[in-house]
């Protein structure tokens, strides 16, 4: 772990009420960043997330860890007033607040935008819901592969053989995440110009529609609802997965000039001067034709020898990779993809690393997933200047 924070958001105080992906990961981002992330959650219970397995490792659930490191910990009873009183302090202090409850739910516990922000104005304060804070469907609960669902999603993964498929990971969840991450630190920006903090909404439903990009934009000025193109793509050919003699692999010839450079690496050179072939358009209209003959090409050799071949030619392509292979790659491991941390129970803990490298203000990861409750002592000293007697009376009360 790195020793000292430089990060692009050290010194940021975020509260952080959210709990399973989205809001999490979010957190995570904005703690990677340099910020120092308090989590809240129910005592006894935690995150949703921190059951969610096998596997465990040191009583801790592998989902659970994957999406809070550089986090601190702390329970409180949301259900009792001197809980709720506590939130109050904290978010008087914080720079941002983020939560994923249910639209309304903070509002009538006393803790909404209105209220938090009239005794702290400077707060931004974020809100991720499944479908949005108002509208006809904003009290429908939606984790992600609700969303995929509702959301079209699903309708365009898969085959006609295979039906409707989710995607591998929550990736709805991800996306969402992220988008709430960058406004947050656009809004942090904007409060050094205007002085003030403002209301961030959200949710996975908006992110999905976001996230259709091409699919949403082919149906909005075509007409024609998207159907499931599997691994293929609607409007590029050949764009897709291929077998080959002893696995799959992928290619892309996404360009008229990758197109002629695919064709001889292939020992098909007649192809690139092929009418039916010779533009994408051509391609797109005899996807049929064309593929059968790159099908039946592909499963004569390997596809280490088709890769090796492929990128000599400077054509896309990639072998279909599981995950150990993925960890494993050395092009992972030079980009520092593959971090370990000491955490307290699990000993040695490998994650995936940062995406992301800063020159003057690199992230890092400071600390490992927390425990439940850990830094309750920690924050409620540092953050309110509580001394030991008073936390010792909250937690004989239960209410941390």
């Amino acid at each position: 772990m790195s020793e000292a924070n430089k990060g692009a958001l050290a010194g940021i105080r975020v509260l952080d009420l959210t709990r399973v992906l989205a809001g999490p990961y979010c957190t995570m981002f904005l703690g990677d960043l340099g910020a120092e992330v308090v989590k809240v959650e129910q005592p006894g219970v935690g995150d949703d997330t921190r059951g969610w397995g096998p596997p465990f490792v040191g009583g801790e659930s592998a989902y659970f860890l994957c999406t809070n490191r550089n986090k601190k910990s702390i329970t409180v009873d949301l259900k009792s007033a001197e809980g709720i009183d506590l939130i109050r302090q904290l978010a008087e202090r914080a720079d941002v607040l983020i939560e994923n409850f249910r639209p309304g739910a903070m509002d009538r516990l006393g803790l909404g935008d209105k209220e938090l922000r009239a005794i702290n104005p400077q707060l931004i304060y974020a809100s991720l819901s499944g479908f949005g804070a108002d509208g006809p469907m904003a009290d429908t609960p939606g984790y992600d592969l609700i969303v995929q669902a509702w959301g079209g999603l699903m309708s365009i993964t898969g085959t006609d053989e295979s039906g409707p498929l989710k995607v591998g990971v929550a990736i709805i969840d991800l996306v969402a995440g992220l988008m709430l991450g960058k406004s947050i630190v656009a809004a942090l920006y904007a409060r050094e110009k205007i002085g003030v903090g403002q209301k961030i909404d959200t949710s996975l439903l908006e992110a999905e529609v976001a996230a259709l990009i091409n699919a949403g934009s082919n149906y909005l000025i075509g007409g024609k609802v998207p159907g499931r193109w599997g691994n293929a793509h609607p409007t590029i050919v050949p764009y897709q997965s291929f077998q080959t003699a002893d696995s799959f692999l992928v290619l892309g010839a996404a360009s008229e000039t990758i197109w002629q450079r695919l064709c001889p690496a292939l020992g098909r050179a007649v192809l690139a001067g092929d009418p039916r072939f010779a533009k994408n358009a051509d391609r797109v209209e005899n996807r049929k034709e064309l593929i059968a003959i790159l099908s039946e090409v592909f499963m004569t050799r390997t596809t280490a020898d088709w890769v090796a071949t492929l990128n000599h030619a400077d054509v896309p392509c990639a072998p279909v990779q599981t995950i150990d292979q993925v960890f494993a790659a050395p092009q992972v491991l030079h980009r520092n993809m593959l971090v370990e941390v000491d955490h307290p129970t699990a000993g040695k803990l490998r994650m995936a690393g940062i995406p992301v490298k800063f020159s003057a203000t690199p992230a890092s990861v400071r600390l490992p997933p927390p425990l439940l409750g850990e830094h309750n002592d920690d924050v409620l000293s540092s953050w309110l200047e509580m001394k030991t007697e008073e936390i010792d009376k909250l937690k004989q009360k239960s209410v941390i």
